[in-house]
């Protein structure tokens, strides 16, 4: 017999509890500055759900919203492997985007934090100068990714530090040992009396009203996301329906000319040979920068491609990039990480994929 959990009768819908705490945020007249409110939680348990809601809401209210997207591997308004800061309005979403490709723990809160300073400096009028101002401040929703374990813990908490939100929301599911400390968490007993914390349940619930984690495969999910990225490449109306029909199509795709003298080549996983740098970069997805100096040497990333090709004797890399071509001609520096050319792309039934060699060794 199958256990309760196991055949929930489950469904998202805004609660009144989320809805109670979006207005909370959004109308606020404690606050003398536009809300900058962190959702943070367990994996799966509704945050970029609830974020999204949130900015709608505010949308309402304000002109133009931020959305700080920290979840790299399901991010909102880029592709996987991204941290982005996009300003959002009613008309134009996402239409000013800065990112930048991460590694690791501390390239992570780098990023992060650079891209923190950049709001403050761009948007947060109210912290530029004392004299008075017509213009609004630009209100700010900051999604985290949901490992709240371990360095996972560590990292959310020194984000919750530098940016030093005015709204907290911390959504809970039932299994308690998942969630995270109640309270702030964060801070010491003598914290900001503005601050104001907002712990919710998850609108996930099984048959007993218990909220529960989403289940989702978060690889087919990412690979999902990527082959979305790189069907931009194509006008909407030509007709790609299926995984092979995309394959075939960027196969055929006639790609960009890059002088490799123009680029520069940053692995940022690991060390790699000079002589083994065009084996390490040919057939992958690499970041597309803009070298950025003082922004704490890191670059903005405008975008990815995959590297088709390279013709060493005419110094050239061939790449397939959505990225217009008058952004694409600012891109200096091509970014190597961990974010792979999705297998089912490569592994098309009836067709020989081009990005992958048969002069490879026997396994016999």
């Amino acid at each position: 017999m199958a256990s309760p959990t196991e055949t929930p009768s489950a469904n998202i819908y805004i609660s009144p509890e989320w809805s109670e705490a979006v207005d909370c945020i959004a109308y606020d007249s404690v606050t003398s500055r536009p809300p900058i409110a962190l959702v943070c939680g367990a994996k799966n348990c509704g945050k970029s759900t609830f974020s999204r809601h949130l900015l709608n809401i505010l949308l309402r209210r304000y002109k133009k919203v931020g959305y700080l997207d920290t979840d790299v591997g399901q991010p909102e308004f880029s592709p996987p492997g991204f941290l982005s800061l996009t300003v959002v309005d009613e008309v134009t979403p996402g239409n000013c985007l800065f990112s930048a490709l991460i590694t690791n723990p501390t390239t992570y809160l780098n990023s992060i934090f650079a891209l923190y300073d950049y709001y403050k400096k761009e948007y947060c009028l109210f912290n530029q100068s004392d004299r008075p101002t017509k213009k609004i401040g630009l209100p700010l929703v900051v999604n985290t990714p949901g490992w709240v374990k371990g360095v996972g813990y560590d990292i959310l908490v020194d984000m919750l530090r530098y940016i030093a939100p005015t709204h907290v929301v911390k959504i809970n599911i039932s299994a308690e040992s998942k969630n995270l400390p109640s309270g702030v968490f964060w801070l010491d007993e003598d914290h900001d009396a503005m601050l104001k914390l907002i712990e919710i349940n998850s609108a996930r619930q099984d048959s007993f009203n218990r909220s529960i984690l989403v289940q989702k495969d978060a690889h087919l999910l990412r690979d999902v996301r990527i082959m979305a990225y790189f069907r931009q490449c194509f006008s909407s109306s030509l007709n790609i329906t299926t995984i092979k029909e995309l394959a075939n199509a960027l196969a055929s795709q006639p790609p960009y000319e890059v002088p490799i003298s123009s680029i520069k080549i940053r692995h940022l996983h690991c060390q790699v040979p000079g002589v083994e740098i065009f084996y390490s970069l040919n057939a992958t997805i690499v970041g597309l920068a803009v070298s950025s100096e003082g922004s704490k040497d890191l670059p903005w990333c405008v975008g990815l491609g995959i590297v088709r090709g390279i013709d060493t004797f005419k110094g050239l890399l061939y790449v397939i990039t959505p990225v217009p071509r008058g952004t694409l001609e600012k891109v200096d520096l091509f970014l190597q990480g961990y974010i792979q050319i999705p297998t089912v792309l490569l592994q098309v039934q009836g067709c020989i994929s081009p990005y992958m060699s048969a002069n490879v060794l026997s396994t016999s």
